[in-house]
């Protein structure tokens, strides 16, 4: 935040001085006030022509007392004193006249500054300009009534006090720099002088200010500090250039606030400084977890790239055990093939010989047909003996009440069912 200052305003002004004082004024300026254009202060005056009048006077004298010395007879005054009065007549005026033409050709001498341009006037009108080096005004009524600075940027400060913003705030000040060049000092010097220029830049300068703050909200006042004010500079340019005037740079380097609100925004940039600052501590903060969090994921990818390697070795002893077990199975597999193969046709070979003994057995028993035929029916009657034999044999139980009555049918069924369980059991069929 910057701290009040005091700027003093530029003054543009002409000043009067001698032709010694001229680079010094031009350069320096007077007491803080810039001086473009300088009033040269003539000691050109027309007495050389009194010599010039004096000396044609002698010559004339001289000239006349020669002749009345020729023309004189003897009386009076002798030959040979008007004789010498005439000489020395007109070595005097032959001195005078000397004298006066070299007054005259010094006091032609003009000189016009490196950068500066020199206006010849004639009768009082601009005749024209004169560039720098020695000239030689001849003419007794040619004079430089100016000499213009148009090489150098002047420089000129124009604070603006109170000067208000878009919500009507006014401003301490607005300090204004701008440079400007001279390019057409005739027309400077004709149109407006170097004092009413002053008032027209201060005018010009100030209502310039004034539009732009008016544009800007109080809170941004300090984004005027350094801003562009290329727009501002065309706008400067185009009301000057009529004077002969061209501006070569201008920027805003100081903007002053009401105290209070000074006061306001340092609260609120002491705010932002603590914003930043925890913006600044949290950001560390951060970086340091993520940094922390980089690091276990880092040790988490190591980790799970160590077990992966673990997986992929364990993975590979699997695939060798079961090749291996593969391998084994197929052996015993092929041993378990062999085995089967070898037991059936061991087995085949017992059934093709069984079959064969069968075969021969079958013939044997076609040839002995006959002999099996009466032995199947001798073994059949042999068969039905024997269980004719263990036959149970039937017992005859009279019901009918011809013979007693129901005593009689009651004595019958105890006695049946006294002998029924102890009948003998049919024999078992052989």
């Amino acid at each position: 935040m910057s701290t009040p200052q005091t700027h003093r305003r530029s003054v543009i002004a002409e000043s009067v001085a001698l032709w010694s004082d001229v680079a010094q004024l031009l350069r320096g300026g007077d007491a803080g006030t810039l001086i473009p254009v300088i009033i040269p202060r003539h000691r050109r005056r027309l007495w050389w022509m009194l010599p010039l009048w004096l000396g044609t006077f002698t010559l004339l004298t001289g000239v006349m007392l020669a002749m009345r010395a020729s023309d004189d007879d003897g009386g009076g005054v002798s030959e040979t004193t008007y004789e010498g009065l005439a000489v020395l007549a007109e070595v005097f005026g032959v001195v005078l006249l000397l004298a006066g033409v070299l007054w005259w050709w010094r006091s032609s001498i003009v000189e016009i500054e490196q950068g500066t341009t020199g206006i010849l006037t004639r009768y009082g009108a601009v005749a024209r300009t004169l560039e720098p080096g020695r000239h030689y005004l001849w003419h007794p009524w040619s004079r430089v009534d100016f000499v213009v600075d148009t090489s150098t940027e002047i420089p000129y400060s124009a604070p603006v006090m109170a000067c208000p913003t878009r919500e009507n705030v006014p401003l301490r000040s607005i300090e204004f720099f701008l440079k400007f060049r001279i390019a057409d000092p005739v027309a400077f010097v004709r149109i407006i002088g170097a004092g009413n220029f002053d008032m027209v830049l201060t005018s010009a300068v100030q209502d310039a200010i004034r539009q732009r703050a008016r544009r800007v909200r109080t809170e941004r006042a300090y984004d005027l500090r350094g801003s562009d004010v290329a727009d501002m500079q065309e706008l400067l340019d185009r009301q000057l250039a009529r004077y002969g005037v061209r501006i070569t740079g201008c920027n805003i380097p100081d903007v002053q606030l009401p105290a209070q609100y000074q006061q306001h925004l340092a609260t609120r940039e002491r705010v932002a400084k603590e914003r930043e600052a925890y913006d600044q501590e949290w950001g560390l903060t951060r970086k340091r977890r993520i940094d922390s969090l980089q690091m276990d994921i880092e040790r988490a990818k190591k980790v799970r790239d160590a077990r992966i390697v673990e997986v992929k070795a364990a993975l590979n002893r699997a695939r060798e055990q079961v090749a291996r077990l593969l391998e084994e199975q197929e052996t015993n597999a092929q041993r378990v093939r062999f085995e089967i193969e070898t037991r059936g046709r061991s087995e085949l070979i017992a059934a093709e010989n069984e079959a064969r003994a069968q075969r021969r057995l079958a013939q044997a028993y076609r040839d002995n047909r006959a002999v099996l035929q009466y032995e199947l029916a001798r073994r059949r009657l042999e068969v039905g003996a024997s269980l004719a034999a263990r036959a149970p044999q039937p017992v005859v139980v009279r019901t009918d009440g011809a013979g007693g009555g129901g005593d009689a049918s009651m004595l019958t069924a105890l006695l049946a069912a006294r002998l029924l369980p102890s009948a003998p059991n049919p024999p078992e069929s052989a």
